[in-house]
């Protein structure tokens, strides 16, 4: 049995055991890394931890510890009701004021991550506030950080159209934009009804009734009343004072944004670095933060992606791929590059996946037997909506940032829709852009 294959049996078997025995999903994937990795690709210790994804764990550590700072001090409770305000009280439009705010982030040039990691905290503040789905709101903000992600100054649209340039194939960056965003949006919508959209609609609809029976002076407003307080439509305003850890909070959170969006610092440190300035200045406000990050879910992701990135070492990945390059139908052959896209980059760095797999598709590409413009229009889409997995960034911080509580929960559905993606993604987009020859 060959390297390639001994690593994607075991990675089916991390998820077998963690499934049927509670053995903790992301321990039993260093241990995978680690037996395979030292047994069977005669790798150091020092090899293995070289996978280990830094970044993300400064990433997910350091946001979710600046929200736990902001929410422990009240600030975050202000930011809910100040949106709440702007949308008038309907609850339903709070998901989608995430996905347009995330989309017009990543379209404007900010990394995919770290939109999510800006937009996330805050949206699961409304989440848990006003009772909406964590799947919901989590989604709509992932897949606004992906409707967005394809434009021509964005960064995976820069990705994919430098690429497709050096390989001399024909390429339309408009029509990939667009193409992605329409997708994502199709998708929202089938998340937002899916995911219990119809009940936040009939939440919004009550507010009019409350107010015409508050004007008539019905009894049966406190009826209506109470049956919306878990978070229905906005509760009446309190007055609550702006403290000097609100004025500093905020100020720190912009500090982010602007250090991220425009500086294009690494939002994990700058995040750490305003977290730990807050503490500094109000250390009582911020002393039970540390308690508040996710650890269990940090080690689950990070123990994952340590694994993939064994097998990305090893060649599984390469392997897999020109297996399907080798396929005599080029029709087949690019519906199974774009399955690879989905799987892989469900696990790992979707801008590596997209410089990797374009180049193996460019063989029959080059042939004309299959649209160019579609087949990477296709790919990019693929590879892009499974960032909704929780063993992607985005994914992770949407987990991460999740109502206490509902962690494990928002975990399993995140991972039942990330997989799901992997299947019907390729075969969606294989239908819409591949079979009719677009380019």
């Amino acid at each position: 049995m060959s390297i390639q294959l001994v690593t994607v049996v075991a990675l089916a078997l991390v998820f077998l055991i963690a499934t049927v025995l509670p053995v903790h999903m992301g321990a039993l994937a260093f241990v995978a890394a680690f037996v395979i990795g030292t047994v069977f690709a005669g790798e150091s210790t020092d090899d293995i931890v070289s996978g280990f994804p830094g970044d993300l764990f400064v990433i997910l550590v350091g946001v979710t510890l600046l929200f736990a700072i902001a929410k422990g001090n009240g600030t975050v409770d202000r930011l809910v009701r100040l949106v709440v305000r702007a949308v008038g009280g309907r609850i339903a439009l709070i998901p989608w004021v995430m996905f347009v705010v995330t989309a017009a982030l990543t379209a404007v040039g900010a990394v995919v991550p770290a939109a999510v990691a800006i937009i996330a905290p805050i949206g699961m503040g409304f989440a848990r506030r006003y009772s909406i789905n964590p799947m919901l709101m989590g989604l709509l903000i992932i897949n606004g950080a992906s409707a967005g992600g394809f434009s021509p100054i964005s960064i995976f649209g820069s990705i994919v159209n430098g690429v497709v340039a050096r390989d001399n194939l024909p390429s339309d960056p408009g029509l990939l934009f667009v193409s992605s965003f329409v997708f994502n949006l199709a998708l929202s919508v089938v998340v937002f009804f899916v995911f219990g959209g119809r009940e936040l609609i009939r939440r919004s609809s009550a507010k009019p009734k409350i107010a015409a029976l508050a004007h008539s002076g019905s009894s049966a407003v406190t009826t209506l009343t109470g049956a919306l307080s878990s978070g229905g439509t906005e509760e009446p305003e309190e007055r609550l004072p702006l403290t000097r850890d609100h004025v500093f909070t905020l100020i720190g959170l912009a500090a982010l944004a602007v250090g991220a969006l425009v500086f294009k610092l690494d939002v994990g440190f700058t995040a750490l670095t305003v977290a730990t300035v807050l503490s500094l200045v109000s250390p009582g406000s911020a002393k039970a933060a540390v308690g508040e990050v996710a650890w269990p879910t940090v080690l689950l992701i990070c123990g994952i992606v340590t694994f993939v990135s064994l097998m990305e070492r090893v060649g599984t990945i390469d392997w897999l791929g020109n297996l399907v390059t080798r396929i005599g139908s080029p029709l087949l052959a690019a519906i199974l590059i774009c399955a690879i896209g989905a799987v892989v980059s469900a696990f790992a760095s979707t801008t590596g996946i997209l410089g990797a797999l374009i180049p193996l598709a460019v063989p029959f590409l080059l042939a004309g037997e299959v649209g160019a413009v579609g087949m990477i229009i296709a790919l990019a889409i693929s590879s892009s909506v499974v960032d909704s997995s929780p063993f992607s960034t985005s994914g992770a911080l949407v987990v991460a940032n999740a109502p206490a509580g509902q962690n494990d929960k928002v975990f399993r559905g995140l991972m039942i829709w990330g997989f799901s993606m992997c299947a019907i993604a390729p075969i969606a987009t294989w239908l819409l852009f591949i079979l009719p020859g677009w380019g």
